[in-house]
């Protein structure tokens, strides 16, 4: 995930996930260039499914374009144990300020639910960016062959008060 500073040439809402979104998100992080190559095992089966967004809070950045809504990134905040499940941003949506967008819907969300820190394992690709919206590195989440067989970088955002 290199630095890109390309401005929003859309408007951008983020709602709350509903389950007609499953196979857009799922779609997403499938085929997410930053799981790519030897990352690629990680999400080749996986699922966001309507259970998936029902049991968590899981909200969507849409873009209007000709099709309606168009899906450019999304996330997931899990509370107990608070953490930050989910993060992608379409890849030619990327370097557009979303992900730094649902980052600050996502320590809003975790305020209203008085949340003070949460985790969140990275993706070794997204170290960088996770830096930049303010995380601070606490460890490493060990390899877990077969599903994960690479050491992940481990973060927590602190989540001031208002």
């Amino acid at each position: 995930m290199g630095s890109r500073t390309s401005p929003v040439s859309q408007p951008v809402t983020i709602r709350r996930a509903v389950a007609r979104d499953a196979k857009r998100l799922t779609r997403l992080v499938r085929g997410s260039s930053a799981y790519a190559g030897k990352y690629a095992a990680a999400v080749a089966g996986y699922r966001v499914g309507p259970d998936y967004i029902e049991a968590h809070r899981a909200f969507v950045a849409v873009g209007a374009d000709e099709q309606g809504d168009r899906v450019l990134g999304f996330y997931s905040l899990v509370l107990a144990p608070p953490e930050l499940d989910l993060l992608f941003v379409a890849d030619e949506a990327q370097g557009r300020g979303i992900g730094r967008q649902l980052v600050a819907h996502m320590q809003s969300e975790a305020r209203a639910a008085g949340i003070d820190r949460l985790k969140v394992v990275s993706h070794l690709p997204a170290e960088d960016f996770y830096h930049r919206v303010g995380a601070v590195r606490t460890g490493t989440a060990l390899a877990n062959p077969p599903a994960v067989p690479w050491d992940r970088p481990e973060f927590e955002f602190r989540i001031p008060s208002d």
